[in-house]
Parts: C-alpha cells; structure tokens; sequence
C-alpha cells in the first residue's frame, strides 16, 4: 500500500460525534471551502450551493425546527438536547442543489472531509437534516442562507475539533472485487 499525505487522510478519517467548542480557523474554514470549490461534477455543471454555517443560534433554531416535524420522540437524534443533528459541531456545512445532483454532492463533500482530516479537524455526513430542509418548514432556514427555495438539501457535514477518537469500524471486505 502507498502512504502519502492524501491516503493518510482518506485512511485515518473517522465519524466524528463529539466537538469540542472551539471553532475552527479562517484558514481551516478557506481549505475547506477550496476544497468544495475543487470537487469535479457532471460536465462541470458545478450545482452544488455550500453554506458553511457558524451561527449557533441558528444552527439551535434549526434543530427545534428539526424535531417539530420529526417528533421529540423519534429514533433520529432522541437525545437532541445532548446531541443535535449537527452533534453540536461549531461549524455545520449545508450542500443544496438544483435538482437530484446527489453524486456531484457526495463527491463536494469527500471532498471537504478529506481535507477536514489532512487539516486535523473531524467530520460526520448527516443526511437526516433533510427532513427539515426539503419540508416546507425549511423554507425560512433556505432563505436565511440564501438558497433558493426549490434547491434539494443533498447532505450536511459537522466540522470541529474532535473530542472522541472514535475505533475503525470493520468494512466488508468482499464488496471490493478486482476482475482481470
């Protein structure tokens, strides 16, 4: 196997569940927007719109929202007090698209989580946020952000410090083929 920079970061990323509160920096948060700007898409179509969001109370705001429309009962996120959809990351990435473009999203945000761990910070993709921003409850939100009303919430990202090292959990080996 080859080591460098780049696998190092691709092998040693983990989901991350615990932050600590510090935010990160300008220069972490223009890598990581560099990063997104950088991602391939269809044809260089480029529809993926990001929002990095720093904003507490918003990012608090939208989690009250989250679990009117989901319910304070329900499996996703039951502990939201203690942990948010956004797991009370300082920094919460938004990818929202015109359209079905969810591989160009998928590709945007590797990206910014590759970078996220070459740059020593942690990540957690979090789809279930789009249960408020493809309501008609995350309308408000949409503006807030300046994001057209009809664009897809495509996936999030929790960005922060790491307070947890979580284990390597174990991958299905046999998924992986090589046919020669």
């Amino acid at each position: 196997m080859i080591l460098n920079e780049v696998t190092k970061a691709i092998f040693g990323r983990q989901t991350v569940r615990e932050y600590k509160p510090e935010q990160i920096s300008g220069e972490q948060l223009q890598t990581l927007i560099n990063a997104a700007l950088l991602a391939p898409s269809g044809r260089n179509s480029q529809p993926c719109h990001v929002r990095f969001l720093q904003n507490a109370d918003m990012l608090r705001g939208m989690q009250i929202d989250f679990k009117n429309l989901v319910g304070w009962d329900t499996p996703v996120h039951t502990r939201s007090d203690k942990n948010p959809f956004y797991h009370n990351a300082p920094t919460f990435a938004l990818i929202f698209a015109e359209g079905q473009s969810h591989m160009d999203g998928g590709i945007m945000a590797e990206n910014i989580c590759i970078a996220a761990q070459g740059i020593g910070l942690g990540t957690c993709l979090v789809g279930s946020a789009g249960a408020l921003f493809n309501a008609p409850e995350g309308v408000k939100w949409k503006l807030k952000m300046n994001i057209p009303g009809d664009y897809v919430y495509l996936i999030g990202i929790c960005i922060g410090y790491p307070d947890e090292k979580p284990e390597q959990k174990p991958r299905i080996e046999d998924r992986i083929q090589v046919i020669r």
